[in-house]
């Protein structure tokens, strides 16, 4: 699996023009589904994400967890970060799961994270979706199951 994580002050996703998810200040998470994934991956990614420590402390440090500052969190699922772009100019996307596993996987994602965080909103799986957000820092960062230890 794959996950970009951007802490934001607010996010929102619409689909069609309405707002079908947003979140205050927390994480944005933009969530795909690799080919051969499975519940372990989930799993591994929801602890790294929960216990990441880059949210401001009082004095400004990012020494705090989104749990420890009582964050939101909105998860959106994007295929597109499985692209493979080494060859040619047209995207591969074999690498994604196929969609049955991936919305799955994103749903087990999503409700391994509403264990922990009070207020978790989605985007709509598979949807056309515009998505807003002020990133608070910036801050983003990358992670990708296969690269993480443990």
């Amino acid at each position: 699996m794959r996950a970009v994580i951007q802490r934001v002050k607010q996010a929102s996703v619409s689909v069609e023009g309405a707002v079908v998810g947003s979140c205050g200040r927390g994480y944005l998470v933009l969530l795909g589904v690799g080919a051969g994934d499975t519940r372990k991956e989930a799993e591994r990614l929801w602890s790294k994400v929960l216990n990441l420590r880059i949210c401001a402390d009082d004095e400004g440090k990012t020494n705090r967890s989104i749990g420890e500052i009582s964050g939101e969190l909105l998860v959106v699922s994007q295929f597109t970060l499985y692209a493979d772009c080494r060859r040619g100019r047209r995207p591969s996307f074999t690498g994604a799961a196929d969609p049955e596993t991936a919305q799955r996987l994103y749903e087990e994602f999503v409700s391994l994270a509403r264990q922990d965080i009070a207020r978790v909103e989605t985007g709509v799986f598979g949807a056309d979706m515009d998505v807003s957000l002020v990133n608070d820092g910036p801050f983003t960062i990358v992670l990708d199951t296969d690269e993480m230890a443990g």
